[in-house]
């Protein structure tokens, strides 16, 4: 079984829709962490939960390393996002529910700028999964090189 190669929104995949998992990775500026939380969970999360609730978004996912780190520290807050499919992927609804939710537009970019300003870094990942073999399977591979 070889991986699946990298996708983009083909033809294939519009046809076949399938959900598309992409990981969003932050490097916050020195002490700039939780102000980039607060603010991303102030004003993005509210626009992340409404695609959710419309089914745009079958699930999303803020994750930060427990631990300090190993010195490497290539990120510091991750956001995996679960898309319905290609074209939810594809589909930009966040300046509308934005308009929705945060009245007050100049406060709402001023805020969304800030927030970017606190980063060093920002990269989208969109991810393919590789389905493992079954578990009779994998005993089996073991099992013989154990001989």
């Amino acid at each position: 079984m070889s991986p699946k190669k990298s996708k983009s929104a083909s033809d294939a995949d519009l046809a076949t829709p399938e959900p598309v998992c992409v990981a969003y990775y932050y490097k916050t500026k020195w002490g700039a962490h939780e102000e980039f939380l607060e603010l991303f969970i102030r004003n993005h999360w509210p626009i992340l939960r409404a695609q959710r609730e419309e089914g745009r978004l079958l699930d999303v996912i803020l994750e930060v390393p427990r631990f300090h780190g190993d010195g490497r520290a290539d990120w510091d807050v991750q956001v995996t996002i679960i898309y319905r499919d290609w074209a939810a992927m594809e589909e930009h609804s966040d300046p509308a529910i934005a308009e929705k939710l945060f009245p007050d537009r100049e406060a709402y970019a001023a805020e969304e700028r800030r927030r970017f300003e606190l980063l060093e870094a920002h990269w989208d990942v969109p991810l393919d999964g590789i389905p493992l073999p079954e578990a009779e399977a994998a005993r089996t591979t073991r099992g013989r090189r154990g001989r």
